[in-house]
């Protein structure tokens, strides 16, 4: 494995690693669910991005979760249909509901959950095909 790219998939995964705890912590204080979801679409495209990286695939510079995933089923064929609905939703949470006109989003803390635990499964498996 290229350790310049390691190194920079690393960096990615650190940062989703902020994103998903930061997810979770906010539903475990009972935050805003939309707060929670914007950062489980971070995590997820962190996750995404790093391990195009570590792939040596430069990742584009999109923001729709089901685009990087079709990138990264190429290399991990399984990870396509357990993990494409959350991607597709994901992404709205954070094109469709970031900004006004109208209030925040609120979404149901049981949808969340559902959706933070998938992450979690999501992060886990990119980081052991990663061997990292």
């Amino acid at each position: 494995m290229d350790e310049g790219l390691r190194r920079q998939a690393l960096e990615w995964f650190e940062r989703g690693d902020h994103e998903i705890e930061s997810a979770q912590l906010l539903y475990d204080e009972r935050g805003y669910t939309d707060a929670i979801a914007y950062h489980i679409q971070q995590a997820i495209e962190k996750y995404l991005k790093g391990y195009l990286v570590l792939k040596g695939k430069k990742p584009p510079r999109v923001h729709e979760l089901d685009t990087l995933l079709n990138l990264v089923a190429g290399f991990e064929p399984d990870l396509y249909e357990p993990f494409i609905e959350l991607c597709e939703k994901a992404t709205r949470y954070y094109i469709d509901d970031r900004y006004p006109p109208g209030p925040p989003p609120e979404y149901s803390r049981e949808e969340i959950e559902a959706d933070l635990q998938l992450a979690w499964r999501l992060v886990r498996e990119l980081r052991r095909k990663a061997g990292l």
